[in-house]
């Protein structure tokens, strides 16, 4: 009896000592929160991104699409407008109302982020966040077209071949943002400050002759 209570009382101190380590666990890594970008930087929070936004095409398909004559909701009518944002955007089996709506909530994070920075909402199509806004701008929100012409002058961070010569402004406030101008033979032509003044504005002077303008953590230039 006494040696099977000692067995026993064993196998219940290692079922505790597994318990307790197990209690010790932490989540997995993938379901931590990411962290959002800095609001010095310019760049619109995703979440402010309509969940539905992705759930239809962001460009005109490459398959088939409903003709122009099959454009018609389910209930109520299309404007003349819609129709034209609709029109070679559909594909065939899918509901003319979820692209439509794609537009109009592109339309929507345009107006929402020019209403509160219009930098930003240059910038979020320029590196093309918004990837409809283009085409749903001048049909379903024309009065954002200047935020649009705007962000048709400029071009997103990274690597740019044969620029423009000119002054050009980063649409953001990093201090982690850097350029260089480079020349034919990869030579520095001009290059960011190694500081600036808390709050100044990144701009860039792009020299005549430059072959490759390359810039890290700027977010997005139009010209100055």
């Amino acid at each position: 009896m006494y040696r099977r209570s000692a067995a026993a009382a064993v196998l219940l101190a290692a079922a505790l000592t597994l318990t307790a380590c197990g209690s010790d666990a932490k989540p997995e890594a993938a379901g931590a929160a990411k962290p959002k970008p800095p609001a010095s930087s310019g760049v619109p929070d995703p979440a402010d991104a309509p969940a539905t936004a992705t759930a239809s095409p962001a460009a005109k398909p490459t398959g088939p699409v409903l003709p122009d004559a099959k454009l018609t909701p389910a209930t109520g009518s299309f404007t003349a407008q819609e129709k034209k944002y609709l029109s070679g955007r559909v594909p065939e089996k899918m509901d003319p109302a979820a692209v439509l709506q794609t537009g109009q909530e592109a339309c929507q994070r345009v107006q929402r982020t020019a209403k509160r920075d219009k930098d930003a909402a240059v910038g979020s199509i320029i590196a093309g966040e918004i990837p409809t806004a283009k085409d749903a701008i001048p049909a379903l929100c024309p009065d954002q077209q200047a935020v649009l012409t705007a962000a048709q002058k400029g071009f997103p961070d990274g690597s740019r071949t044969d620029p423009a010569a000119g002054s050009y402004r980063a649409l953001t406030q990093s201090t982690s943002c850097t350029w260089q101008a480079k020349g034919k033979d990869g030579s520095v032509l001009a290059s960011s400050p190694m500081t600036l003044p808390p709050g100044a504005k990144i701009t860039a002077e792009i020299p005549a002759g430059t072959a490759e303008f390359v810039s890290t953590g700027c977010y997005a230039w139009i010209p100055a």
